[in-house]
Order: C-alpha cells, then structure tokens, then sequence
C-alpha cells in the first residue's frame, strides 16, 4: 500500500514540478531517492511519465493524465465539439484559441489551437488560470451563480500583475460589464505579457461548463483587436454552447 501512495504523491509531484530529477524530488517530498526512483520507474513503465531528455534525467507528465482526467469529467465530448468552433475561430482571428474549464474556483486549459504568428502566447495544457485575473475565468465568474460568486469572493483575491483586479467591487463592476458586453477581457492580469478575450460557454443548465478565448501577446493587442475579437469569441462560445443543449 505505501508503495502505491509513494507512486501517487510522485505523480502529483512531479505535475507539479515538471521538469523534475530524483534528487530533486526526493528532497521535495522528504522520501529516500530509491523510494522515488521505483515510483519513477514504475510510472513510466506504466506510461504515466517520461523522461525530458538530456542529462541528469528530468521527468515530465506524459498525456495520459490529461486523457484520463478528460474521461472523469466528460471533457472528451466537450472538446469533440469545441475544435470545429475554435478552429473557424482560430482562421477568423488567427492568433490562438484556447479551452478551459472550471475547476475548484478556477479554469483549467483543456485544449489548445495554436497561431501560426512567430511570437505566440504559450500555455501548457493542464495550466489552472486564476479566475479573476483571467479573461477566461472572469468570463466563467461573470456567469456563474450569486452563490458561487461569493465563495470565491470569500476565498479573496490574490494580486498578480500592478494591473490585477484585487478589490471586490471593483470585480463585480467589471463582471457586470462582462455580462452587459457578451465577452472578457485580460490585458496583462495575470502575466503581464498576455492578452485575450474569452466568452463562457452555457450547457443545457444554464451554467458556464467552459470558456473559449483568443490570446495574443500583449505587444499586439489593441482596442479595435480586443472588440473584433470579443464579438467573435461571444459567437462561438454561443454556437459551442448550443451544440452541447443549451437553448440557442
């Protein structure tokens, strides 16, 4: 049994971490590095980790995790109708297209449609975006419940950038906009270098189970891009939401 939560705690470590050595880790996780090479070695065998290549040997996740943890939360239907909606959206606009989903008071990125523009925004998939200093999870906010609202009010509101929103009703103001506008926008809150615009995407309960966004690096962001690019995205979260039931 403990040899099996040794595997686990690895896992979740190196997740966390990537890339990552043994040595590394073991001090991290406070184990001897023989226990957490066998966990290594028992991961990759069982094709959960892979290692980063060159010397000392680094871990890093491998997709499966992604694969399975789409399975438990039904995202493999979600992204089978998303990827025909963000790739006309990625042709409209041509920068990238991103998916996320909410998770425990934030949006996690699911999918990915990369531009084909030399300087992109770069993030990995399985990347958890703070809800309030993210055009996706300010989209996902604004049409949440009044009660899941205030949870996350409650938890407050951690300071990113000198531009993140860190004042409750300075949020609600802007979720407000959000909602009055169709769209949200991030110029800079969470990494100063990223921009984008994001919708959320209502299911047949009439509650955001994703959001889509257009990012670009912030060097060629600009007011007109940020309104072409709202009333898109708006759009296609739309149509993403009717083909998963909402009413259109």
């Amino acid at each position: 049994m403990q040899n099996v939560l040794n595997a686990l705690r690895v896992l979740e470590e190196v997740a966390a971490r990537q890339p990552i050595g043994v040595a590394e880790l073991a001090r991290a996780m406070d184990l001897p590095k023989s226990s957490v090479q066998r966990a290594l070695l028992t991961l990759h065998t069982a094709g959960w980790l892979r290692q980063a290549g060159g010397a000392p040997t680094r871990w890093l996740v491998t997709a499966k995790a992604l694969q399975v943890g789409r399975q438990a939360t039904g995202e493999l239907g979600l992204r089978d109708a998303a990827v025909p909606v963000m790739e006309e959206l990625r042709r409209q606009t041509g920068e990238t297209v991103h998916l996320a989903v909410p998770e425990g008071g934030r949006v996690i990125l699911v999918e990915r449609l990369e531009t084909s523009q030399p300087v992109r925004i770069v993030l990995p998939l399985g990347q958890d975006l703070p809800a309030h200093a993210s055009a996706n999870g300010k989209a996902v906010l604004a049409a949440s419940p009044a009660e899941a609202l205030e949870s996350y009010l409650a938890e407050g509101l951690a300071r990113y950038t000198d531009t993140t929103i860190v004042e409750p009703r300075r949020l609600l103001d802007e979720l407000a906009e959000i909602r009055r506008r169709g769209y949200a926008t991030n110029s800079g809150e969470w990494r100063s270098d990223v921009s984008a615009v994001a919708s959320a995407v209502i299911g047949g309960l009439g509650l955001p189970v994703a959001s889509i966004s257009v990012n670009v690096p912030a060097s060629r962001a600009t007011d007109a891009s940020q309104t072409e690019h709202g009333a898109l995205v708006s759009a296609a979260a739309k149509r993403l939401g009717v083909a998963l039931g909402a009413r259109g």
